[in-house]
């Protein structure tokens, strides 16, 4: 039996702006899928056990067997190899956190280990991105990089199709997050397409406010590596300004931004493709971590309480 595992992730600075080669900050958080593989009569034969939103599983499943028979094909394989898949770990499949990209890093290492392929990182990394195309359609990449290599992470996607900029990021100590779900699961490529037209459609708006997210990333970056908590709050803050003029956030995602922030949360936004799925908090310290999950609670959504910034590699 071959195993693997894959992490989850926030994106601090950059969602759907790093589709258009705008650089993005995202950090791995510490919970992750896990994926146990072995070698089948017939079929590919998926057993998802992971805490999804209500209707996560039955919504990807088409996605999730296309993603299979692409990683399987990026392996040299036949598309139709029959596996018995088990999904599992910590990482709830909430849109947002890059459960699929977690999910498909962890069923690459798993089939690596269980064919004797023995794929490098990079490899595992090719591959989860290819995988992800049936989940966004035109991936970023930079939630299978997060899922593979953990940490926290400068990332700059290569629009002529080259290798990708990712470089590593350290801070002093990781940080305690709040994630908040709306019990929506989100349609990423939906989302990805819709601002790809909405851009093309306002370039002169959409440009103006792709170089305010490029402004935020780059003192988001410096902010993160000064720990400077306060104005790595501000700057989230004014990146969900940014999702909400771009018309991916949700009123739901804003309700949890501003329900987060009236409990002292130093800075709030969504993460992931928006439309539904994840906000984040940033709630340095248990104490505000754990109000800030309480209320979220209170108010009817389910939470998960993280870190961020983590050194995995």
């Amino acid at each position: 039996m071959g195993k693997g595992s894959g992490y989850g992730k926030v994106i601090l600075f950059g969602e759907h702006f790093v589709v258009h080669g705008i650089p993005g900050i995202v950090s791995a958080i510490d919970a992750s899928t896990d994926a146990e593989v072995k070698k089948a009569p017939k079929g590919i034969n998926v057993k998802d056990e992971r805490k999804t939103a209500k209707g996560y599983s039955e919504e990807k499943r088409l996605q999730q067997l296309e993603s299979i028979e692409r990683m399987l094909k990026a392996m040299g394989l036949d598309s139709k190899t029959p596996l018995d898949i088990w999904i599992g770990g910590t990482l709830p499949g909430f849109s947002g956190l890059g459960a699929s990209a977690a999910s498909s890093v962890a069923i690459a290492r798993a089939i690596s280990e269980e064919l004797s392929l023995s794929l490098s990182d990079e490899k595992i990394n090719q591959i989860a991105y290819e995988a992800e195309k049936a989940y966004a359609g035109n991936p970023s990449g930079i939630d299978n990089t997060a899922a593979t290599y953990g940490g926290l992470m400068w990332f700059k996607k290569n629009p002529a199709g080259g290798p990708d900029s990712v470089e590593k990021l350290h801070m002093r100590r990781p940080i305690e997050i709040v994630i908040g779900s709306t019990g929506k699961v989100a349609n990423t490529k939906a989302m990805v397409e819709g601002v790809a037209d909405r851009k093309k459609k306002n370039p002169e708006k959409y440009n103006q406010i792709f170089k305010q997210a490029e402004n935020l990333a780059v003192a988001g970056r410096k902010a993160l590596e000064n720990y400077d908590l306060k104005k790595v709050g501000e700057l989230m803050n004014e990146n969900h300004r940014l999702l909400q003029e771009i018309c991916v956030s949700s009123k739901e995602l804003d309700l949890l931004v501003d329900l987060t922030r009236k409990q002292r949360a130093f800075g709030a936004k969504l993460t992931g493709g928006g439309g539904g799925g994840c906000m984040v908090a940033l709630t340095p310290g248990k104490d505000l971590q754990g109000k800030v999950a309480s209320a979220i609670k209170t108010a009817g959504f389910e939470v998960l309480s993280a870190k961020i910034g983590f050194i995995t590699y």
